[in-house]
């Protein structure tokens, strides 16, 4: 099954990067986060990724590009130009580098993939946020429903603590609790690709119209994913993802 990445938003809110670089390229450790992400799903032995390019798309294009050496020490023959890697950490993994235009929404952006995705049932997400979901579970639940779309729900920590107060007296307080109301969009979609008939252009937003539509249609099932997912839209929160990274083992790699 193929995954598809969306990858060209401007990342504005993490300006101290994406003024360089487009976010899915910032890194957490050694990787950028769309390695994380993508080595996620290849735990699953999903392999064959579509990344939906735009804004500074090419740095994505020359990292998968250079990839080998990048990542590997070698040595070079500056008279010829020659190549020699020393223990190359090869991926067996399939990359399509694809530009859906630097100004169009999530919506447009799967919609100029349409040719990529073909006829079959596909997997999608943003190419900023990690979890630990479990993309079999994930896959058997969109087919035991036969909807046309899965959204995994997440109910993410509150940014700030949270207080319990009687009369003028706090009588608890829990430092970023996991909200138990309010399940959220969490990415980590399966579709089936009729769905793309929903999406009008590059101008329409993935999250409005044409889920809307097939919300009402009653197409639209959540997998509620209770462990970890993790966002990163500003800095704070790409501190956080770095720090659990430095401490080893990261939650998103626990299943």
């Amino acid at each position: 099954m193929k995954v598809v990445i969306l990858a060209g938003g401007y990342g504005t809110r993490l300006a101290e990067y994406t003024e360089v670089i487009p976010k899915p390229m910032v890194k957490i450790g050694n990787y950028p986060i769309l390695w994380h992400l993508m080595n996620h799903y290849a735990k699953f032995n999903f392999k064959d990724f579509f990344i939906a390019l735009g804004y500074k798309g090419y740095v994505i294009k020359d990292y998968f590009l250079n990839y080998k050496s990048l990542n590997s020490d070698f040595k070079v023959n500056l008279s010829d130009g020659s190549l020699e890697i020393y223990e190359a950490k090869n991926l067996d993994w399939n990359v399509s580098l694809i530009d859906t235009g630097e100004t169009s929404m999530t919506g447009g952006r799967l919609k100029n993939m349409k040719k990529y995705v073909g006829k079959d049932t596909f997997m999608l997400t943003y190419g900023d946020t990690l979890s630990n979901v479990n993309i079999n579970k994930l896959i058997d639940f969109h087919q035991s429903h036969k909807k046309m779309i899965t959204m995994t729900a997440v109910r993410p920590n509150a940014r700030f603590g949270e207080l319990k107060i009687d009369g003028n007296m706090v009588s608890e307080f829990v430092e970023k609790p996991q909200l138990y109301e309010g399940w959220i969009n969490g990415g980590f979609f399966v579709i089936e690709p009729e769905f793309l008939e929903f999406i009008k252009d590059e101008t329409t937003l993935l999250e409005k119209e044409p889920i809307e539509t097939a919300v009402k249609l009653g197409e639209v099932a959540a997998y509620k994913h209770d462990g970890f997912w993790q966002c990163m839209d500003t800095k704070r929160e790409h501190e956080l993802l770095v720090s659990l990274w430095d401490k080893g083992n990261p939650p998103w790699n626990k299943n």
